[in-house]
């Protein structure tokens, strides 16, 4: 089975956010099951020295863009056993941010699903199925069977597109989309590529790919219904027999508390104990806040974004502190809550810090010295934190949707099983409740509390059961070639 991944970032070449680490990790543990896999993506500005002095030149051409033509160079490396493209355009990806910088993220795109179709026959890589990765590569499966299907190199070539997050689409002006991919203009009716009066990238691919599917099988339903659905609901719900959840994973190599070099001591499921002590009064000291042994620390590594339930937080955060608890908060986004937490941390010195910033050092030592991990998310198609915090023994909290429903299971108080606290209405109060409950477990019941960590801590977040679910769906897409 040949697989190519087309998706716009990928660890540990580029990243923003979750998409990046799920195309950097699959395609590893796809090919130690026996796939062939490859990987295309941008050569942005971001791309490092490190990676690009390592890089080979492939070839290049030109990508006819409307009535523009634009060089397209591809550049390859090798890493772990992967093969991964690069395409080279100076004016589309040479650019101080890997997204949103310069108003024509609709042409950049278009350029890149385009130059991924264009270049594949010059490869040496004839793949069975393309494996396409949010709304970034939405237009691949669109042009490929508007206009590439029915060359013979395409011919037995399927499509997979995969929603990691389906709340940003691509949304942009038709005229715009059809000067620069001449689809025809019969593309742009409600049933194809129109969206409220617009073209979109997303329901491009959720309508001409084979197959769809998504990070969680809980994303994988809500998406079907209003609240959830983005107003593509009807569209998923008409094309359910098409559309799969299959859970991500995270890679535990990296984040292996037994051996990670960025924590203040490593430990295991047995050793917990005291390597969690050591770890947590090492993080207050870095952080300034109190170095009390007895006070449960929470952790928040996140964007900063509504969709993450800060304006819970926000509203219920004075009653939080009150509880007598440590809360730490890193990562970056939206001005009001970077306003917040700085407020916060004046606020309630030597009990909240604030980092706004990515620091990925700090996040493992978060990971390891935190007893709890707070994760109130409207919405979270799968979610990567609450996994590698129950790696780590840092027990989470979280609303009951999407891949937190999935992977967090609610602790009994009665017989100690279960690996975290949820709670179900997106309600300040009831994301309250549930911090409650943990922090009496705390205080109140340390054999239960250390019992959840154990289990936790032996929680299968491998990608190995996900990348088997893939080639089965990689089978079944091409059994009717």
């Amino acid at each position: 089975m040949k697989v190519l991944f087309a998706a716009s970032e990928c660890v540990p070449f580029v990243k923003t956010g979750g998409l990046a680490d799920v195309v950097g990790a699959l395609p590893k543990v796809l090919a130690r099951e026996g796939a062939q896999v490859r990987v295309i993506l941008p050569l942005y500005r971001d791309v490092g020295p490190e990676w690009r002095e390592k890089m080979t030149h492939v070839l290049y051409t030109y990508i006819n863009l409307g009535w523009r033509r634009q060089y397209c160079g591809v550049e390859s490396l090798e890493l772990d056993g992967i093969t991964y493209y690069f395409i080279d355009n100076e004016y589309y990806f040479n650019r101080p941010s890997v997204y949103g910088w310069g108003g024509d993220e609709g042409e950049r795109f278009a350029f890149f699903d385009r130059a991924v179709l264009e270049v594949l026959p010059m490869l040496d890589f004839q793949p069975d199925v393309l494996h396409c990765h949010d709304w970034q590569t939405g237009m691949i499966p669109v042009l490929l069977k508007r206009q590439y299907s029915a060359l013979p190199f395409y011919a037995g070539t399927r499509t997979m597109f995969t929603i990691h997050n389906l709340q940003y689409q691509g949304v942009f002006g038709i005229d715009y989309m059809e000067d620069l991919l001449n689809l025809g203009w019969d593309a742009y009716t409600d049933d194809k590529l129109e969206f409220f009066g617009a073209c979109s990238f997303m329901k491009g691919g959720l309508v001409y790919s084979d197959e769809i599917t998504t990070v969680s099988p809980t994303y994988a339903r809500e998406i079907q219904t209003a609240y959830y659905g983005e107003r593509l609901d009807g569209l998923l719900s008409a094309r359910q027999n098409s559309l799969s959840g299959v859970l991500n994973g995270i890679d535990v190599d990296d984040y292996n508390p037994s051996k990670d070099p960025l924590i203040a001591k490593t430990y295991n499921v047995v050793s917990h104990r005291k390597g969690k002590a050591e770890n947590k009064a090492a993080l207050q000291r870095e952080l300034g806040l109190e170095e009390r042994p007895d006070v449960p620390l929470i952790g928040i590594i996140s964007r900063l974004a509504s969709q993450k339930g800060f304006d819970l937080i926000e509203y219920v955060l004075s009653e939080i502190m009150d509880l007598d608890v440590q809360l730490v908060v890193l990562g970056k986004g939206e001005e009001k809550y970077v306003n917040l937490f700085g407020w916060a941390a004046y606020r309630y010195g030597g009990k909240l810090a604030a980092r706004i910033e990515m620091n990925n050092a700090l996040a493992h030592k978060i990971y390891a010295g935190c007893d709890l991990f707070l994760m109130p998310s409207a919405f979270e198609p799968c979610g990567l934190s609450q996994m590698i915090s129950m790696r780590y023994g840092t027990l989470p909290i979280v609303r009951e949707t999407g891949g937190l429903k999935d992977t967090v299971e609610p602790i009994n108080p009665t017989t100690g099983e279960g690996t975290g606290f949820t709670f179900y209405s997106y309600n300040a109060h009831d994301m309250l409740d549930a911090i409650r409950r943990a922090v009496d477990l705390y205080r109140n019941d340390d054999k239960t509390f250390h019992k959840a960590i154990r289990s936790a801590m032996k929680q299968d977040f491998t990608w190995t059961a996900s990348a088997r679910e893939y080639l089965k769906l990689y089978d079944r897409l091409c059994a009717d070639r």
